[in-house]
C-alpha cells in the first residue's frame, strides 16, 4: 500500500474543514429528508423508528485517506475536491429507517419512491439491497430491488438522494430490520473506522449475522401465521 504525502494529507484536512464549514447546510437537507419520510401516513404502519446522523469529521478523514491510498495503488485519480465532496461522499448525512420484519420492505420501498416524487427529492441511486442471505436476496428481487452480495454479512437496502438546492448535497437512506440494526451497530463498533484484526471477534460477528437473519425470518413467520389465523386459513 502506498504512503500518503504531506501535501496530500493537507488536502484531505482541507476537505474535512470544508465539510465542517458546511455542516449546517448538509444537516438541513438531511432533516428535510427525515421529515418527509417521518410525516408520510402510508409508512406509519411499517416503520418502527428512524435515525439521522451526521458523519464524524475523523471518520470522514479516515474514509478519504482510504480512498486516496486505494486510488494511488490502482494508478487512478483521487478526484475528490471541494466542488464535488458533497456529491461524491454520499453518507455525510444519513437517514436510517428501521422496521420489524423483512416482508415490510416491499411496501416501504413503494412508499419511499412516492415520497421522493412528492417532495421533489431526486433519487440518484437505488434501491440497492446488500445482503449475503439467498432467501432474503430472492425476496428483494421479487420487490424489483437490485441486489449486491455482501461479503461482510451486512444486510440493508440503500438509496442515495440529492437536493434540489443551489448547492447539491447527497444523503444516504438505509432501510433495515431492527435485528439487522443490532448487527450493524456491533459491526460499526468493531470495524469502523479501522477493521478489527482480532479473528475471534470477526468470527463471532459472522455468527451474529446468522442469528439476526434467523430472528428476522422468525418474525416474518410469526406475522404470516398470525395474519393467516385472523383470516381463518
Amino acid at each position: 500500500m502506498p504512503k500518503m504525502l504531506k501535501a496530500e494529507e493537507k488536502g484531505i484536512d482541507k476537505l474535512v474543514a470544508f465539510y465542517c464549514s458546511n455542516k449546517s447546510l448538509i444537516e438541513k437537507f438531511g432533516t428535510s429528508v427525515y421529515s418527509a419520510i417521518e410525516l408520510t401516513p402510508s409508512l406509519r404502519n411499517d416503520v418502527h423508528s428512524m435515525k439521522m446522523r451526521m458523519k464524524d469529521p475523523d471518520h470522514l478523514k479516515a474514509k478519504l485517506v482510504r480512498k486516496l491510498l486505494r486510488a494511488k495503488e490502482n494508478g487512478e485519480d483521487f478526484g475528490i475536491n471541494e466542488e464535488n465532496l458533497l456529491i461524491r461522499i454520499n453518507d455525510l448525512v444519513g437517514v436510517r429507517v428501521l422496521h420489524l420484519y423483512t416482508r415490510q420492505v416491499g411496501r416501504i420501498n413503494e412508499a419511499l419512491k412516492d415520497v421522493f416524487e412528492e417532495s421533489r427529492i431526486d433519487l440518484i441511486e437505488g434501491p440497492i439491497a446488500r445482503t449475503w442471505d439467498d432467501e432474503t436476496r430472492d425476496y428483494f428481487e421479487e420487490c424489483r430491488i437490485e441486489t449486491k452480495s455482501s461479503k461482510t454479512m451486512y444486510t440493508s437496502v440503500h438509496y442515495i438522494v440529492s437536493s434540489a438546492s443551489r448547492t447539491t448535497i447527497t444523503c444516504e437512506i438505509q432501510v433495515r430490520t431492527l435485528m439487522e440494526e443490532v448487527w450493524g451497530e456491533v459491526d460499526h463498533l468493531l470495524n469502523y473506522p479501522v477493521a478489527s484484526e482480532i479473528m475471534s471477534s470477526r468470527e463471532q460477528l459472522k455468527v451474529l449475522a446468522k442469528v439476526t437473519a434467523s430472528a428476522s425470518r422468525l418474525v416474518d413467520s410469526i406475522i404470516a401465521t398470525d395474519e393467516a389465523a385472523r383470516l381463518g386459513h
